[in-house]
């Protein structure tokens, strides 16, 4: 009798575990999602300082336009043999 409370511990202990493990595994993230590299506050802080409204989603396009020059300076890095990027990889023209 004793051996199955036992088991029977060890069984509902082994799943706490598996559910505390499931909980901290990071939810998977769509491919056309981007992570947000921005503070959301802070961008529509700056634009509140200028005097305009700001959407909510206003601080995801400006993610997007990041992601964008960060490619292309990789890119920019990339094409001058270096792996390296520098400040002078994401200034336009």
């Amino acid at each position: 009798m004793a051996m199955k409370r036992k088991a029977a511990k060890k069984k509902v202990a082994k799943k706490k575990v598996a559910k505390k493990k499931a909980a901290r595994r990071p939810a998977k993230k769509k491919a056309a999602a981007m992570e947000m590299l921005l503070v959301g506050s802070k961008v529509k802080a700056a634009l509140r300082s200028q005097n305009v409204n700001v959407s909510a989603d206003s601080a995801e396009a400006l993610n997007q336009v990041v992601y964008w020059y960060i490619d292309q300076a990789a890119k920019r890095a990339s094409a001058n043999g270096r792996k390296t990027v520098r400040p002078y990889d994401f200034v336009v023209g």
